[in-house]
């Protein structure tokens, strides 16, 4: 330790002689009485003087760089020893003017032994079928099938069915799109609304009648100008087993690019909407039309209590492996599932499309023959130029035989006796033409086969659940129960493949402006919905309930829906039309600007001392939003602070994770001259920098400000804080601003070197451009289909920091990139990366951010699916370049057994690792042409766009067995990016500032793997209001930290529970009430949901 001391003592010496030595050069160069004589016109020969004189003090300032790198080094070691702040754990200054971040005594991050944590390393679930063995397996060759070109010849033996005659089941169905090529409200207009019109008056005719629907979106907008006789036909068509309606969320969500949380959602609230309007429990799953099919989805249709799915949209090749294996009907169970109560039933449908020519059996040509839209006279026809006749008594036996053929060639795909046939398409059924069309010709052809026992079938209309009931009982198990010899799967299915090399793979980054604003809304969503939860709560219990603004529940709902709507598979996958997204973006920010009041004004009674104090006024808000959109397509701009010497400002910070962070807060001030006070008047060292307008243009209207600040209650135990709503001052009075010490900043150029690793990690940074195809199928909304590989566009280097170093390494017509390190607990434990893309000069062109580190990875990447879980991936060089590009939600990541490097995203976007070592994201794309795949446009209204990430680099141990899970700090790595502390300004009032406070809800810390879902306020009957219970939202992380148990009645601080009840994920099934005491627990990776009554 003394040797250490006197080491920093001659360092500190040698800083000191060198700083002066520079002092003295500079005032001679300054005094030169040459110089003055000339009046500041020098000779050649003094240029060159100076020249080298320059160029001495740049060496000079050099070799001091290096110095005090070396004293910075001895202090961190200093203060890693135990040195502590005199002042508790905020940020000191020292005894030579330098501010220092201490070390507190607790560790660097949460604390997880290794021991304790078995889960992400043991032994998993065993599936019969894996997809990455199925890739593995599979050549993903393209030969001729004939009639089914994509698949092979289907024959069978007449009597197959002669002891266990067929079961058909044709299922009508009309597929409605919340937005595509016309908006949400004009579709509605135009045909869904007669749809749902002719379906009350149609299905009545015949009791034999089936229909299924899937929109709750459009069904609820239908409800709401429905008469009371329409509403009561829906009631008893759904009582009688006509009508079913299947899935029952707001849409028909994409699965690549959402996120969980928007998931559960959306399938809340259309099932929240169900059960108050129909009393409906919704029990099979139906997704025709997402690009791909992710394993999030059975996990959170089997939690809200669905026993049976169905999917379409699968590679070609992967439905002929498993049509000729007779394996598309099988459990989908979770890759970490010890057992099976993951297993769901699904359904794969085995041809090209959901429509009527691709659904009856496996020649096209024929099946057009059956949709009898297509009769000759209609304004649509068969490709295949046969077209249907109507059904009559000369050729009824003709035409059933033909059907026939077709529905037992369909079932030699399956393992029984039952046959589901879809009957529809896009927007099918909205004239009433329609419906006589197909019921009565199917009527005729279904009462002709089963009146004639030697075709040994039984055909009829039937819903989804009809079918998969028939499954069950055919093979004499309960609903949702595996039937003997089923197989069992694990994994997703991406990338899809609808035919030849043409892989949806482009949609994963499409429109990446409007894929970052649905995560911001969400953040906002969720934190809104957290906060207007607690605030209601403690107006009932302070009394208060009628000063609160309760009537804020509207705009929870409304932003409800309209992120709902927006998780579409034609939405935030950005494949819509141009006018169609900016009603989707006008939706959005419409529910941005509500979700910034419900929180403000929650903020607003939540830290207020004297509860007596609180006034709400609709037009006179306390507080304002933390920034501002001009309009839907436009970046956010942060709101202005203007400091006043006649007084101080307050600032309320929101932390919206339910851990406690030590993060960088950053505002936009007016002044240099400010110093920033905590609630106990402690000052806080600041950073101030310019704000930048562009890459070399500085802006005008004010400068930012960063500090560090600990969300966390100071004054109580550490055990008692959690997710903190606190505030600081904000003073407008003299600061001197010294340069702040280089804390945690160890990069290199192209290298990254944590602090606790001896071994550098090489990291390069790249931009590279992808060009499409000269051929006639080019890239589009949909498609990525390159020219070859990516050209490389340019490189950038990264530079040393300060407490919060941000630089622009790269100004181009394409893309500005900025890195940003920060210190903090967590914060500065990854990078800070943020690309400004403007690719709007571009033709045809698609930017990627490459990252090439040393890492050995060979050739396995992993990427997340819908930030829930995990998923091995492997880079095939039998599949095109195309084929290896998958969704990144949240993160994705490359690792060899001595390193691990995670990229972080805010927004989803398309991800690959096409050599090892390697990660390539795409941030933007513009396309120039449509990909034929009916949008008719191609990606032409591209927006400049920020783009945000964190790179993290983390030590593996030597020997560690491969875990495909996120570490716990990659976890809350993801958390931080994606819920970023919100700074509200407290607006100056002429009567004073009434008394604030820190407001903390939790009494205690939730274990470090619970992640708080969501606190969703539940509705009354009327839609527009909430009830007195609350959901709680709980996911615990794949880390099985011990026996983790947790005690809801002594959660949530100043509040009494008075329920305490299991519920399903969409809160439509109820369990028995647990004591207001009972402790809960949760199994990794596990989401439960429990119903609360808090007062």
């Amino acid at each position: 330790m003394k040797l250490r001391k006197q080491v920093t003592v001659c360092g500190g010496a040698i800083f000191c002689v060198a700083v002066f030595s520079l002092y003295l050069m500079l005032d001679r160069v300054q005094h030169d009485p040459a110089r003055r004589q000339n009046g500041g016109n020098f000779p050649r020969s003094q240029i060159s003087v100076l020249q080298n004189r320059i160029e001495q003090l740049e060496q000079l300032l050099e070799e001091n760089h290096q110095i005090i790198s070396h004293i910075k080094d001895s202090v961190m070691e200093l203060t890693d020893t135990g040195a502590v702040s005199p002042s508790g754990h905020l940020p000191f200054r020292s005894a030579n003017g330098s501010w220092v971040l201490p070390f507190d005594g607790r560790p660097t991050f949460l604390a997880v032994k290794p021991q304790d944590c078995q889960f992400a390393v043991g032994s998993h679930g065993q599936a019969d079928v894996q997809m990455l063995d199925v890739y593995s397996l599979l050549k993903f060759d393209n030969p001729d099938g004939g009639v089914w070109k994509q698949g092979f010849d289907i024959t069978y033996d007449p009597d197959e069915w002669d002891n266990e005659p067929l079961q058909v089941f044709v299922v009508p169905h009309s597929h409605n799109d919340p937005g595509w090529i016309k908006t949400f409200d004009k579709y509605f207009t135009d045909q869904t609304q007669h749809i749902l019109n002719n379906m009350v008056v149609k299905l009545p005719e015949d009791p034999r009648r089936k229909f299924i629907w899937s929109e709750i979106s459009f069904f609820s907008k239908w409800w709401e100008t429905a008469d009371i006789h329409k509403q009561e036909a829906v009631r008893k068509l759904i009582h009688a087993g006509q009508l079913e309606i299947v899935t029952g969320g707001w849409v028909m969500t994409d699965e690549a690019n959402v996120h969980y949380f928007a998931m559960i959602d959306q399938l809340i609230e259309g099932h929240q909407w169900l059960e108050r309007n129909l009393g409906v429990t919704p029990r099979s799953g139906w997704a025709v039309d997402p690009f791909g099919h992710s394993a999030t989805m059975p996990y959170l249709l089997k939690k809200a209590n669905l026993t049976s799915m169905l999917i379409q949209r699968v590679h070609y090749s992967i439905k002929k492996h498993f049509a000729s294996t007779r394996s598309l009907e099988f459990m989908w169970r979770q890759a970490w599932d010890t057992g099976s109560s993951t297993d769901i039933f699904c359904h794969m449908m085995p041809f090209y499309s959901y429509d009527v020519p691709h659904t009856c059996g496996p020649d096209p040509k024929i099946c057009c023959q059956f949709d009898f839209k297509r009769l000759p006279g209609g304004r649509i026809n068969c490709p295949w130029k046969v077209p249907p006749k109507t059904v009559v008594e000369a050729n009824v036996a003709e035409r059933a035989h033909l059907l026939l053929d077709q529905y037992r060639k369909k079932s030699k795909l399956y393992r029984s006796k039952v046959l589901l046939v879809p009957l529809g398409d896009d927007f099918r059924y909205d004239k009433a033409l329609e419906w006589d069309q197909q019921y009565i010709n199917y009527q005729k052809l279904f009462d002709y086969m089963n009146s004639h026992p030697e075709m040994h079938v039984q055909a009829q209309f039937g819903t989804l659940t009809d079918y998969f009931n028939a499954v069950y009982k055919t093979h004499g198990v309960a609903q949702g129960t595996r039937p003997a010899d089923y197989p069992v799967l694990s994994g997703d299915f991406f990338a899809y493949a609808d035919r030849e090399d043409h892989y949806w793979t482009g949609y994963f980054t499409s429109r990446p402006f409007y894929k970052s604003l649905d995560r911001v809304i969400e953040s906002h969503l969720r934190g809104a919905e957290i906060l207007y939860s607690l605030a209601v709560a403690n107006a009932r219990h302070a009394g208060m309930e009628g000063r609160y603004p309760v009537s804020d529940y509207a705009l929870l709902v409304d932003a409800r829906r309209s992120v709902g709507l927006f998780q579409h598979h034609d939405a935030i996958t950005g494949t819509a039309k141009e006018n169609v997204v900016i009603d989707y973006g006008t939706k959005l920010l419409r529910s941005l600007i509500g979700l910034k009041r419900v929180i403000i004004n929650a903020a607003h009674f939540l830290v207020m001392k004297n509860k007596e104090f609180y006034r709400f006024y609709q037009t006179e808000p306390f507080l304002e939003t933390d920034d501002r959109r001009a309009t839907q397509d436009s970046l956010p701009q942060r709101t202005l602070i203007e400091l006043d010497p006649a007084g101080p400002r307050y600032l309320v910070l929101f932390n919206p994770i339910e851990q406690e962070r030590l993060c960088v807060v950053t505002v936009l001030v007016n002044t240099v001259r400010v110093r920033v006070l905590t609630e106990d008047g402690q000052t806080l060292p600041v950073q101030l920098s310019a704000q930048w307008s562009s890459a070399s243009q500085m802006s005008a209207e004010g400068l930012l400000l960063c500090f560090n600040f600990d969300l966390l209650e100071k004054k109580k135990s550490r055990s008692e804080h959690g997710m903190s709503c606190c505030y600081s001052n904000i003073l407008s009075s003299l600061f001197l601003f010294s340069a702040l010490s280089s804390l945690v900043c160890l990069l290199h150029p192209q290298s990254i070197k944590r602090k606790d690793d001896p071994q550098e990690v090489k990291v390069q940074m790249q931009f590279v451009v992808y060009g499409t195809r000269p051929s006639k199928d080019k890239s589009g909304a949909y498609l990525f289909l390159p020219d070859g590989k990516a050209k490389v566009f340019s490189q950038l280097l990264y530079l040393r920091c300060l407490l919060t170093s941000q630089k622009a390494l790269i100004e181009s017509p394409l893309c500005n990139k900025h890195t940003k390190l920060q210190n903090g607990i967590m914060d500065g434990l990854s990078i800070d990366i943020t690309t400004m893309v403007d690719i709007r000069d571009q033709t045809n062109k698609e930017l990627a951010m490459r990252l090439v580190t040393d890492i050995q990875s060979g050739d396995v990447f992993y990427t997340d699916l819908n930030g829930f879980q995990m998923q091995p991936r492997r880079h095939y060089l039998k599949l095109p370049l195309q084929a290896n590009f998958y969704p990144m939600p949240s993160q994705a990541y490359i690792q060899d057994s001595h390193h691990r490097l995670t990229l972080h995203t805010a927004q989803s976007l398309g991800v690959s690792s096409l050599e090892s070592g390697q990660l390539e994201v795409i941030m933007d794309r513009r396309l120039m042409q449509d990909d034929n795949r009916g949008l008719g446009q191609g990606l032409k209204d591209n927006k400049k766009t920020a783009n945000h990430f964190r790179l993290l680099l983390e030590r593996r141990s030597t020997g560690n067995k491969v875990s495909n899970f996120p570490s716990i700090l990659s976890h809350m790595t993801n958390a931080i990016l994606n819920h970023e502390v919100l700074a509200l300004p407290v607006l100056p009032k002429r009567r004073g500032i009434p008394p604030l406070q820190t407001f903390a809800p939790l009494k205690s810390i939730l274990p470090c793997d619970f992640h708080l879902l969501n606190l969703r306020s539940i509705q009354s009957q009327d839609p527009h209001s909430p009830s007195p219970y609350t959901a709680l939202i709980l996911h615990r992380l794949a880390l099985d930290c011990g026996q983790v148990r947790l005690s809801v009645s002594g959660l949530f601080k100043n509040l009494d529970l008075q329920l305490l009840q299991p519920m399903s994920l969409t809160l439509m099934h109820a369990g028995t009430p647990l004591a207001n005491d009972s402790t809960i627990s949760l199994d990794p990776m596990e989401i439960s949901v429990f119903k609360l009554k808090l007062r």
